[in-house]
C-alpha cells in the first residue's frame, strides 16, 4: 500500500486524532514531529494542545507510511484542494529555479502521477544519478586496509601480528593497499539507497530502487554525519559523483530512524521559506538583468560592530555604485506598514552601501504595488513592493524578475 499524504499550508495546524481529507494524523505522528522539532532547536513547529502549528518552514516530512507536505502560500483567501496543487507546484518550481532541485531530471511518467510529492522527486533524482554513474562505470579507488591475510603484503603491523597470530603462523596482520569499489563514496551512496528502500516500500519507486541496488557493488557499512561530507574531496575522476553525493547528504542527514518512542522512521526535507524566497528572487533578477547595465549581487557582507557584520539580501549596482538595496520578506504585508525593526535595518543598509534607495520586497497576489516614503534624512528613502508570485495561469511567474524591474522603472524609483 502506498503512502498516505496530508497537505497543509505554512503557519497552519494539524491536530492528532483527526482526519484530513480522509487521512488520519495520529498521536504517534505528533510525537515523532515533536521529537524532530526538539532535535532542531524547536525551529520547525510550535507545539499546541494536541497538535503541531507549522512555521515558515516548507517541504515534506515522511513518518512511516504518512507523508506530510507543508506548502507555501502568499495569500490567505482560501485553502481548497486546487490551491494546494497550485502551491505545491510553486514550491517545486522555486526549488528548481533557485537550483535546490533539478525537476527536469524527473521522468515524465512520474511527473504525471497525481500523488507525486517532494520526496518522490528527490528519490527519483538520486536513483537516476546513481544509475547514470553505473552506466558510465563506477570508479575504483585506492584505500588502506589493516587485517589478517594469508600472504605477506604491504606493511607488517608487528604489535598487532603478535597479539592476533601467536597460534596462527600462516597469517600476517598487515596494512596494505586495496584498489576496488568498496570506498567511502560508494558506501555513502549505498547508505542512501538503503534509506530510500525502506521509505518507498509499497510505492512506484521501490522497484526502481531495487533495480539500482541489484547492480550496485557490495560495500562496507558506514555511519555518516555532517563532518563526513565536509571531508569529502572530489577529483577529476570522481567529479561525476558530485550531484549524487549532494542528494545523498540531504537524504542521510535528514533521516531519523526510531526518532520517537516507537519504531517510526522519519525523513524530513524542510526549507526556510524566507531563504527560498530570497534565493528565487536573486536568481530571477540575475536572469532579468542579463545584458542590462545593472549587476545583481547576493549576500554581500560588511563589518558592522566588533565581530558582527550585516548582509542585505540583494544589491542592484551600476558601474560599481549601489543603486538599490533589496531585502526580501516572505510574509503578508497589510496597509504598507512594515515593522520598525525592518525600517531601521533598511536605513542602515542605505548608510553602509551609500545607496539612496532601499526596498522591502513581499509576495503578493495582485498587480504590483509600489509604495515609498523618504526617511527623515536628506536623500534617503525606502520602498515597499508587493509582487505577484503567480502568473495569469496560476503558476509560478517565470517573469517575476522582469516584473520587479518594470515596477521600479515605472515609478522611476531606482534613480530617485
Amino acid at each position: 500500500m502506498g503512502n498516505k499524504v496530508i497537505q497543509v499550508f505554512e503557519h497552519h495546524t494539524l491536530h492528532y486524532d483527526r482526519t484530513y481529507n480522509g487521512v488520519a494524523f495520529r498521536q504517534k505522528h505528533f510525537e515523532a514531529l515533536a521529537k524532530l522539532n526538539e532535535l532542531h532547536d524547536n525551529k520547525y513547529f510550535t507545539l499546541v494542545h494536541k497538535g503541531i502549528k507549522f512555521s515558515q518552514y516548507v517541504g515534506v516530512v515522511q513518518i512511516d507510511s504518512l507523508t506530510i507536505e507543508i506548502l507555501p502560500k502568499a495569500d490567505n483567501i482560501s485553502s481548497n484542494e486546487a490551491d494546494k496543487g497550485i502551491w505545491r507546484d510553486v514550491l517545486i518550481d522555486m526549488l528548481r529555479l533557485s537550483r535546490k532541485l533539478k525537476v527536469n531530471q524527473v521522468g515524465q511518467v512520474h511527473v504525471n502521477k497525481q500523488n507525486i510529492h517532494l520526496l518522490d522527486i528527490y528519490f527519483d533524482w538520486f536513483l537516476r544519478e546513481v544509475a547514470l554513474l553505473q552506466r558510465q562505470g563506477l570508479v575504483k579507488k585506492y584505500y588502506k586496509q589493516t587485517k589478517n591475510v594469508t600472504a605477506l603484503k604491504g606493511k607488517l603491523e608487528f604489535a598487532g601480528h603478535l597479539a592476533k597470530n601467536l597460534v596462527h603462523r600462516e597469517r600476517f596482520y598487515t596494512t596494505h593497499q586495496i584498489y576496488d569499489k568498496d570506498h567511502q563514496l560508494h558506501q555513502i551512496l549505498n547508505l542512501a539507497l538503503g534509506i530510500i528502500e525502506q521509505l518507498t516500500k509499497g510505492s512506484y519507486l521501490y522497484a526502481s530502487c531495487k533495480r539500482v541496488q541489484l547492480d550496485f557493488p557490495e560495500v562496507s557499512a558506514i555511519s555518516c554525519n555532517a563532518a563526513t561530507f565536509e571531508k569529502i574531496k572530489l577529483n577529476r575522476k570522481t567529479r561525476p559523483y558530485k550531484t549524487a553525493i549532494e542528494i545523498a547528504r540531504l537524504i542521510i542527514l535528514n533521516y531519523a530512524p526510531n526518532i520517537s518512542s516507537g519504531s517510526e522512521k522519519m525523513l524530513a526535507l524542510l526549507f526556510d521559506m524566507n531563504s527560498l524566497w530570497e534565493a528565487f528572487i536573486l536568481a530571477a533578477l540575475k536572469r532579468a538583468c542579463f545584458q542590462k547595465p545593472y549587476e545583481v549581487i547576493g549576500q554581500q557582507s560588511r563589518p558592522f560592530w566588533n565581530t558582527m557584520s550585516i548582509r542585505p539580501d540583494i544589491l542592484l549596482t551600476q558601474n560599481g555604485k549601489t543603486q538599490l538595496v533589496i531585502d526580501t520578506k516572505w510574509k503578508r504585508m497589510h496597509d504598507n506598514k512594515p515593522s520598525t525593526n525592518d525600517l531601521r535595518q533598511m536605513y542602515v543598509y542605505n548608510e553602509h552601501w551609500h545607496s539612496n534607495c532601499s526596498l522591502l520586497l513581499y509576495p503578493g497576489t495582485g498587480p504590483a504595488e509600489l509604495f515609498y516614503k523618504p526617511f527623515k534624512h536628506p536623500g534617503h528613502l525606502c520602498g515597499i513592493l508587493k509582487i505577484n508570485v503567480l502568473d495569469e495561469n496560476g503558476k509560478l511567474d517565470q517573469q517575476i524578475g522582469e516584473n520587479i524591474l518594470a515596477a521600479l522603472g515605472k515609478a522611476n524609483f531606482i534613480m530617485q
